[in-house]
């Protein structure tokens, strides 16, 4: 694989004279790496950072990782980051601003077990829900908000804190629990269940998707213009690795596969993963659109008392990387 023939080639290049130095670029994951993220590994595999000059190092994430953090600690240059997550971290002070939106659709979802009698969100009250947090829980929130739900108990739901996994539901300790329609939802699935015993809710039916995975970078970085050239050629690339993902999502799970150090990944799985990532990334082309914008945004203020961003943002996208590497 490519990965493995860098340093060689590299040497090849030195020896005729074609060679420049390579801007180090650090991406950080939202996750560990899976093919919620090939594109960015088929752009490195394939040799599309390369191209446009950029020496790319992709740095996995996982339970104990938040990208904010690494990315304010100077621990990466760019990193992934769902828009609730990223406008609430902005809102509390971490100036990020999104510069690119490869994923146009949302894959999260809110997967229940049929007989705890659950048909319909106005079922809820009264169930427990398993719920993910660091950063992960503010759709949920503003959707039990618009509903008029609360997640104290009581009259409202319980909110169980839920790994990153699905235990709860296969133990009954919830009646549903947070799911992607790449991932944990097929998790269920292997573990026994079937599709007819699930009732799943779709954020994005419910009227309350949200953004997820954006690119982020740290705000002031923006008015460095060796940096906004930078992160041009790598969003270009990065794109260019999605469009061939999607084209081939096979050959895209395997490359993701070949990077996986943890060898924790099934080929199974990562191929399913893919053919379920295309059709969310499926009609972008890395431009993040306003209306898509101002519906994320429009659902987190609409928590009534309780809203997840009290104001609307200012600077917290911009369309000049995006504008450029398209151009």
């Amino acid at each position: 694989m490519m990965k493995h023939m860098k340093a060689a080639l590299g040497a090849l290049a030195l020896t005729t004279g074609t060679a420049y130095a390579d801007t180090d670029i650090t991406l950080q994951l939202k996750w560990v790496t899976q093919a919620q993220f090939a594109g960015y590994y088929v752009a490195l595999e394939n040799g599309y950072y390369d191209d446009e000059g950029l020496d790319v190092t992709i740095k996995p994430g996982g339970p104990d990782v938040a990208p904010v953090q690494v990315l304010m600690g100077g621990g990466a240059d760019v990193m992934i980051d769902w828009m609730p997550s990223a406008l609430a971290a902005r809102e509390q002070g971490a100036p990020v601003v999104n510069i690119a939106q490869p994923f146009k659709s949302s894959g999260m979802m809110l997967t229940c077990r049929k007989d705890t009698g659950i048909t319909s969100p106005a079922d809820f009250p009264g169930k427990t829900l398993g719920v993910w947090f660091f950063g992960n829980e503010y759709p949920f929130l503003s959707w039990m908000s618009t509903l008029g739900i609360g997640t104290d108990g009581g009259d409202g739901v319980t909110v169980l804190k839920q790994g990153f996994n699905v235990d709860p539901i296969l133990q009954g300790q919830a009646d549903c629990v947070s799911t992607m329609t790449y991932n944990e939802y097929w998790q269920i699935i292997d573990a026994g269940l079937t599709a007819d015993d699930l009732v799943t809710f779709k954020y994005e039916d419910q009227g309350v998707a949200t953004l997820e995975d954006g690119l982020y970078v740290i705000e002031e970085r923006l008015d460095d213009p060796a940096f906004v050239d930078q992160m041009t050629r790598f969003v270009r690339a990065s794109m260019k690795g999605w469009k061939w993902a999607e084209e081939n999502p096979d050959d895209a799970a395997m490359i993701v596969l070949d990077y996986d150090e943890t060898g924790a990944q099934t080929e199974a799985h990562q191929i399913r993963m893919m053919g379920e990532i295309a059709k969310l990334t499926a009609g972008s082309n890395g431009a993040l659109d306003p209306a898509d914008y101002q519906r994320t945004v429009d659902t987190l203020m609409s928590g009534g008392s309780d809203p997840v961003i009290t104001a609307a943002p200012e600077g917290a996208w911009t369309s000049a990387i995006t504008d450029a590497a398209l151009n």
